[in-house]
């Protein structure tokens, strides 16, 4: 009888239905991917037309008196789950580039290297935020004068680091934010790291930028550059965020993307292989606004981008945070910043000499690093993945020094980098190598 069953037309149909439904089930990532396919997937609704002043109230934010005369020996209590004072759609307008003394005037609360922490209460989350950057001045000025009072208002503790690529090669986004994580967690025990390009302004601070614990997110869900629509399912780009774990069970981000394009896919494959997957927040919460801009000179697009997305499963483990090398020119604390003026090298297939006269650096091998090691003891299960750096020639440039002293701190001088964002000549500091420093290099920049 059950032979005869099987003979039909209609229970074979039913059978192959069953094994496609089965095999696109576990394809699309289950049933939340799944049905996002064939309906609006769940989330909460906003009314973008009625946004409100990312400066509104702000006042608010400040501790009570009865606060400020506690006892000093008595920790705060723990801040909110969900602050209270979030409110929804914020209004982006790019009509007029503030100042940065027009920022640090309505962001008082914020201490020398933009780091932040709520006065009354402890805060449940630390989150770097950090920028790959080079000539974009006026959007550095509208992306400080938005997410610092929108970081504010999520009542994280925070800071934002700007890692300035020197010279006039071929930018490498991957690479910075790779120097940028390696210099942020020396000076906090970060729990998250927000990798945020300068040109993204977020538009909902329902957006909450914190990390999810499992798997890596990607944030900037919804630009207005793609109509508010993801472009494609795997896409990594603009801004994303990870626990400093997933960042080094992916090995960092690839080094070797010189130019535009490619690197994002390569570190969506990334976390596919290194067995994790991309969550994002709901599209109605991660809206983007891009700040319109013509195509940078040295950030041309890749033509050799494909070529190493078909090497990534096969280098991944080698290429990342453990063959970074950089060297560290100079480390100011702006008033509303951390810059970090660093020398990456340049494309080796561009063929300029990696070589030049007149620059000394602060170079950094972590094979013996206490850092590299803690996190390598972090990460069980990562095989044989070793994050020590190799030294490299300096690259050619202007002359700069920056010489090792004590224990406690490196003493520095910032270079003379043409046009690029940097600290201005001249200017020098002792910066401790761990917490927070509380001098003001001259001038933001």
């Amino acid at each position: 009888m059950l032979r005869r069953l099987l003979e039909r037309p209609c229970t074979l149909a039913l059978l192959v239905g069953c094994q496609f439904a089965f095999v696109a089930y576990f394809s699309l990532g289950g049933f939340r991917n799944l049905t996002s396919l064939f309906g609006r997937a769940a989330g909460p609704v906003f009314d973008y037309t009625r946004t409100h002043d990312v400066y509104a109230n702000f006042s608010r934010l400040q501790p009570p008196a009865a606060r400020l005369d506690a006892d000093p020996a008595q920790p705060p209590p723990y801040c909110p789950e969900r602050s209270p004072f979030l409110v929804g759609p914020l209004t982006v307008s790019f009509s007029r580039v503030p100042t940065l003394e027009q920022i640090q005037a309505k962001n008082p609360a914020v201490q020398p290297g933009g780091r932040y922490q709520p006065a009354a209460c402890e805060a449940r989350a630390r989150t770097a935020v950090i920028v790959p950057y080079r000539n974009r001045e006026s959007h550095l000025g509208y992306l400080l004068y938005y997410l610092h009072p929108f970081l504010q208002r999520q009542q994280l503790q925070y800071g934002i680091y700007l890692v300035h690529q020197a010279g006039n090669g071929t930018f490498n986004r991957a690479k910075l934010l790779n120097v940028g994580v390696k210099e942020a967690l020396k000076d906090e025990e970060w729990d998250c790291l927000f990798l945020h390009d300068v040109d993204l302004i977020p538009e909902n601070d329902y957006n909450l930028y914190t990390c999810d614990p499992w798997n890596p997110k990607h944030v900037s869900v919804a630009m207005n550059k793609f109509g508010y629509n993801l472009p494609y399912s795997q896409y990594f780009g603009g801004v994303s965020a990870l626990t400093p774990d997933q960042y080094m069970k992916i090995n960092g981000f690839p080094n070797e993307y010189w130019g535009w394009g490619g690197e994002d896919d390569d570190i969506a494959t990334r976390v596919r292989l290194a067995g994790m997957k991309i969550v994002r927040p709901p599209v109605s919460i991660g809206h983007y606004k891009m700040v319109k801009h013509k195509g940078d000179k040295g950030n041309e697009e890749n033509p050799h981008r494909f070529d190493l997305l078909i090497r990534t499963q096969r280098m991944w483990t080698q290429d990342g945070m453990n063959s970074l090398t950089y060297t560290l020119l100079a480390k100011h604390l702006h008033p509303l910043y951390t810059n970090l003026t660093v020398d990456i090298g340049s494309d080796p297939r561009a063929g300029r000499s990696r070589q030049g006269p007149g620059r000394e650096g602060q170079r950094y091998r972590s094979s013996n690093s206490p850092f590299r090691e803690e996190m390598l003891r972090k990460l069980p299960g990562l095989g044989d993945l070793r994050l020590a750096l190799s030294p490299r020639l300096p690259t050619a440039g202007n002359g700069t020094r920056g010489t090792a002293g004590s224990a406690g701190g490196v003493t520095q001088r910032s270079p003379e980098v043409t046009g690029d964002g940097g600290s201005p000549a001249g200017a020098e500091g002792t910066l401790p190598t761990h917490g927070y420093n509380q001098s003001w290099p001259p001038g933001p920049r």
